[in-house]
């Protein structure tokens, strides 16, 4: 029996350019851009010496470049995840990013395995484009749901605050100091806006429809209906914190029960793959008797079809919304 590691490279090649994008973006904005930094990246910012007006201006410019540049071609796909990451490289840069991984997979593919020139391109540029997309997607999935997750206490922490006396804007201030990324940094931006004249109901809409989260919604209405009718802000954002904090477990359960349904999706999509690839990996001659055939082309292409429409069918059926 002939083993080829070959099949075994690919993956590790494209593990290696999936790191790669996450050390360039450490590299360039430093840990503060993390979202596991314990001081949140205005404040980290403001500490280095920036004036005030400019740290806005910046992090305005990175909440709204990406939706701006959603006419560049092939990068409307991105555009949307990338805003919701709130990914701080600019469109000409990501696309940049894409280009070095697609020139450093296709350097590791040619050192590293004996695959033609035609294949090494294709695989070198989908494995660029592919892992800056993974990343994209994957940080902003982490960072909506951390925003979900603090949202609660950061409303809990405004009720304290306007309970003592303090105004709605003093109370934004206190979530923007003590509350860490991605929410601190979002409420820091709306706390300066504020500062500037516009008007707080209008910039907590404005990031929650960028944001696209209902309880972000909630916030924003309920703020805006008080600055309106009137009324205690601090009992309406109390009951609104026990709403959020009721429909964050309730989506927690739903996620739990969930768990297996979707596993078993992804392990019957991912299957019949990786069954190819350990096929080609033990035994590298299996097709040899038949790929000369002149159906031996059209029956990959037909199966290929069919693993792909099994994938978009098993994350419809496990895709359960509540």
């Amino acid at each position: 029996m002939v083993i080829s590691a070959e099949p075994l490279i690919y993956g590790l090649i494209f593990l290696a350019v999936l790191a790669l994008v996450q050390g360039i973006y450490l590299s360039v904005f430093g840990k503060s851009i993390s979202l596991n930094s314990r001081v949140n990246r205005r404040l980290e910012m403001l500490e280095k010496g920036a004036g005030r007006e400019q740290v806005l201006e910046q992090l305005r410019k990175e909440m709204s470049q990406h939706m701006k540049s959603k006419s560049i071609p092939l990068y409307a796909i991105l555009a949307d995840k990338a805003q919701k990451a709130n990914i701080a490289f600019t469109p000409g840069q990501l696309i940049m990013v894409m280009g070095v991984l697609t020139v450093v997979a296709f350097f590791l593919l040619t050192f590293g395995t004996a695959a033609s020139l035609p294949i090494r391109l294709v695989l070198s540029l989908m494995m660029g484009v592919g892992a800056v997309y993974i990343w994209v997607n994957r940080t902003a999935k982490k960072r909506l749901g951390m925003l979900a997750e603090q949202l609660p206490d950061a409303v809990e922490l405004m009720v304290r605050s306007l309970r003592v006396g303090h105004p709605f804007t003093s109370a934004l201030q206190i979530v923007a100091k003590e509350v860490p990324d991605p929410l601190g940094t979002e409420m820091g931006v709306i706390s300066d806006e504020a500062a500037y004249g516009r008007d707080v109901g209008d910039a907590l809409k404005s990031m929650a429809e960028r944001m696209d989260m209902q309880d972000l919604r909630f916030l924003a209405v309920a703020v805006t209906i008080q600055q309106t009718s009137g009324g205690n802000l601090a009992e309406i954002l109390d009951g609104l914190a026990k709403v959020v904090r009721s429909r964050f477990r309730l989506f927690r359960r739903v996620k739990a029960i969930t768990a297996e349904a979707k596993w078993s999706g992804m392990f019957l999509s991912l299957f019949p793959i990786l069954a190819l690839v350990m096929i080609n990996v033990i035994q590298p001659n299996y097709y040899d008797d038949v790929k000369e055939t002149a159906y031996f082309i059209p029956a990959c292409l037909v199966v290929a079809a069919f693993l792909t429409v099994n994938i978009f069918v098993m994350r419809m059926l496990v895709n359960i919304k509540v």
